[in-house]
């Protein structure tokens, strides 16, 4: 998948850091057994008007103004997704992975890196 510059920038406002590579990982989940790939998911991010780049040699990162998560293959079928949400709008993510049909878990930390919300779908 090329990269897409379409969507919207990250935005790191909510959370005070001028660059969201300061911005300590909150988000953190797993994409069940999708065979498509990180690029085929990516694809999914692009087409509900998210960014996305290329971060490795398999893996992508997408974006929108409230959210910048990395999706990066592990042995099997899975994905592993981590990276940083707008943790009043953790919900919307899982919600445009229902959408996109996937199989997945997410998990939301604080600041202080406890587990604050789960969802699993």
């Amino acid at each position: 998948m090329d990269i897409s510059d379409r969507g919207p920038r990250f935005d790191p406002e909510w959370i005070g850091v001028e660059h969201s590579e300061d911005a300590g990982n909150n988000v953190y989940g797993t994409l069940r057994s999708w065979r498509g790939g990180a690029s085929a998911v990516a694809e999914r991010f692009v087409g509900a008007g998210w960014r996305s780049r290329s971060s490795s040699w398999s893996g992508y990162e997408v974006e929108t103004d409230w959210c910048q998560v990395e999706i990066d293959p592990v042995e099997n079928a899975d994905l592993l997704l981590s990276g940083v949400v707008d943790p009043r709008r953790f919900h919307e993510l899982g919600a445009l992975l229902d959408r996109f049909g996937l199989r997945y878990s997410l998990e939301l930390h604080g600041g202080d890196g406890d587990l604050v919300r789960e969802i699993h779908a």
